[in-house]
């Protein structure tokens, strides 16, 4: 159950395919309410955009979907499997009126997802996906269909996989060139497969190419920015300069140095910050992350100057941030980066792209620009809890985190909140001690427990 209902979650709908709600019965629902919540008014004909990743189940809410959309009287366009951050894209440049990306992400096979662009390649805000959801509870949709006179049509679109290229392309700094770079590519053999190997070989770099063979059964197995130990041993084997690990609809990425030591979120926004800070480019002189970036992230930025902006989990919340606070850089410690500079969503080969080019332009091995980054010591506990009261209202924790901030200072810090699906609360502490962090972490979660009577 999603945060806003049964069905939209954080990132769309979401769930196990041909199950409640990822049927194809619920997919065909979907396309008629967005088809209707985003007519035009002008009377002009709309049209929507279809893309997804790799999964066996793609085919199915493929089609439910262009069902749906083109029986309320919109065209559909379907480019077959391309990355999430390409549909953002794709929704804006080809002045579609919404764009649909079917993706369960980081997700085993057996899931699958659907989320919705704005024409402007924004996510869709929450006011408008609760429209789309209400719409559906209404059981007003068959009364809403199109006449047999105003059908839309569906089509395929050959060049969507040339304009993400060429898209991609002119997001690298046109001066420079990855000739001579041997990369290592693991695309977890997902929507990225085709594109991904294509820029990096087109821009002039000798790839090595891993999780590049979808059956619709492998997404993300053993493969991609969830096993980039995999990647690492290739990089290690072959001598490659770098490599790069994208998740299965490649809006992630996670970075590997020539020594093969991977390299996450947190510090590929250290590399990001203090270099954007250093040729004038970062917007607000700050940084956009959420709570659960390491301590540090915001230790490295504000060595260089560079201040950071936290906000809760979840991408879209780290984009509504940059966007309300006009800054043009920010990301996960998953590997979302997002350059609002050149996309709408974090974006992972425009991640892998931006960290080419600073080693193309400073001449430098990664381990060499990402040997600063001092990892804080992070301890994270789950508690059971009967209920969610605010913690400002249970003296006993609030007395037990000051004296846990008291003891840490200003080299660490105290986080406790709740899940927003599960009766359970989230303990994160951050220090230089990892024993004494542990034990902090245990008084607090136990503090919970008495005040919340969790189990």
């Amino acid at each position: 159950m999603g945060k806003r209902g049964r069905l939209f979650g954080t990132d769309g709908v979401r769930g196990t395919a041909n199950s409640d709600p990822m049927t194809a019965e619920m997919a065909l629902q979907l396309g008629q309410a967005v088809a209707h919540v985003l007519q035009s008014k002008s009377g002009e004909r709309r049209r929507i955009i279809i893309g997804k990743d790799t999964r066996l189940s793609g085919y199915l809410f493929e089609d439910a979907l262009a069902a749906g959309i083109c029986s309320m009287g919109v065209d559909v366009l379907q480019v077959g499997p391309l990355p999430t951050p390409a549909m953002a894209f794709l929704s804006h440049d080809m002045r579609c009126h919404a764009g649909v990306m079917i993706s369960a992400s980081h997700n085993p096979y057996q899931d699958n997802g659907i989320k919705f662009f704005s024409s402007d390649g924004y996510k869709l805000p929450d006011a408008v996906e609760d429209r789309i959801e209400n719409l559906i509870a209404s059981g007003e949709l068959p009364s809403l269909r199109a006449s047999a006179d105003d059908i839309g049509r569906a089509q395929r679109i050959d060049d969507a996989q040339g304009r993400y290229v060429v898209f991609l392309k002119k997001s690298f700094a046109p001066d420079l060139s990855l000739d001579g770079l041997r990369v290592v590519l693991d695309c977890a053999n997902g929507a990225a497969y085709r594109v991904g190997p294509t820029v990096l070989r087109e821009l002039g770099a000798e790839v090595f190419l891993l999780g590049a063979d979808p059956n619709g059964r492998n997404i993300n197995d053993g493969c991609g920015s969830l096993f980039p130990e995999k990647t690492a041993a290739k990089v290690r084997e072959l001598r490659a300069d770098v490599g790069i690990a994208l998740d299965g609809d490649a809006d992630r990425a996670v970075m590997v140095c020539e020594k093969g030591n991977v390299i996450d979120g947190d510090a590929l926004l250290a590399l990001f910050g203090r270099d954007m800070s250093q040729r004038g480019t970062l917007r607000g002189g700050k940084v956009v992350a959420t709570v659960m970036s390491n301590f540090g992230l915001e230790r490295a930025l504000a060595d260089c100057g560079v201040g950071l902006v936290r906000t809760q989990v979840g991408d879209r919340y780290v984009v509504e941030a940059m966007r309300s606070g006009g800054y043009n850089l920010g990301g996960e410690q998953s590997g979302h980066m997002v350059f609002l500079d050149h996309n709408t969503t974090g974006d992972g080969l425009i991640t892998a792209l931006q960290v080419l080019a600073i080693l193309q332009r400073k001449g430098c091995r990664l381990s060499e620009l990402t040997c600063g980054f001092e990892r804080f010591p992070q301890v994270l506990l789950s508690v059971g809890v009967a209920d969610k009261k605010p913690i400002e209202s249970l003296p006993a924790v609030a007395e037990a985190v000051r004296r846990v901030e008291a003891a840490l200072g200003d080299r660490g810090r105290v986080l406790i909140r709740y899940s927003g699906t599960e009766p359970k609360a989230r303990i994160m502490v951050e220090g230089e001690d990892e024993r004494r962090v542990a034990e902090y972490a245990r008084d607090l979660a136990e503090s919970l427990r008495r005040a919340l009577g969790g189990v």
